[in-house]
């Protein structure tokens, strides 16, 4: 953490009392809020805007998005809106990209980045990434889907999923479900060939990463050091 005038100064585009002066006036603004205290002590990740313009664009940028239905998760979309949509435009010019996707339907967790390398190493299938979804089902679920889902369920087209987890919660019809691969609708068809079709489904963990609950649909900030340093090591 560091102070925002502070902040400000070290990309040598003003002084420290000039910084000052930008911030009193209200034309800062970190993580999409607008910041009125020269001492405020900020995250050294945070995406900050002067005039709405991104200082130190250069830095790779690390966001964690809550996703809400009926928003595609690509960058751009002729017919549709798209998860940078939810962004200020000052961001959108960023080269952010999501990571891996969740269907058109689908809501919660999505890391947004520009860093190509970490995308590409937390999608590889080597690596295995843990996904944890929330899901709400048509029927009954019981200890025999979880043990299905353990074992690695086959889908209708005859691919075997990895072998995963399933915690079912109290009222046998809403569980959460641990994947470790991404194939398209994976869950849905996992649980259409045990005949208990989904019927809402929210990501809430992406591989270190936990949806934070104070994020609202739509809702954006960017990651903790803490964050990014899980990410690298996973």
């Amino acid at each position: 953490m560091e102070r925002l005038d502070k902040r400000l100064a070290s990309t040598g585009q003003w002084s420290r009392k000039e910084a000052r002066e930008l911030i009193r006036t209200g034309r800062v603004w970190v993580n999409g809020q607008m910041c009125s205290s020269p001492d405020q002590k900020v995250d050294k990740t945070a995406p900050v805007t002067v005039d709405g313009a991104l200082i130190e664009a250069d830095r790779p940028v690390y966001l964690m998005l809550h996703k809400p239905p009926g928003v595609v998760s690509a960058t751009t979309d002729p017919q549709q809106p798209t998860v940078l949509s939810l962004l200020p435009s000052s961001y959108r010019r960023l080269g952010l990209f999501p990571v891996g996707r969740l269907d058109k339907d689908t809501e919660g967790l999505l890391l947004l980045t520009n860093d190509g390398p970490l995308a590409h190493r937390l999608l590889s299938p080597k690596r295995h990434v843990d996904k944890v979804y929330y899901l709400r089902v048509n029927g009954r679920l019981d200890e025999e889907d979880a043990r299905a889902v353990s074992q690695g369920i086959t889908l209708a087209n005859g691919y075997t999923c990895l072998p995963g987890r399933l915690e079912v919660l109290g009222n046998a019809q809403e569980a959460y479900i641990t994947i470790r691969e991404g194939k398209y609708h994976q869950i849905k068809r996992m649980m259409a060939a045990r005949n208990k079709p989904v019927l809402y489904l929210k990501r809430v963990g992406f591989g270190p990463l936990t949806l934070d609950k104070s994020l609202p649909k739509g809702g954006w900030r960017s990651l903790t050091i803490p964050e990014i340093d899980a990410l690298f090591r996973q």
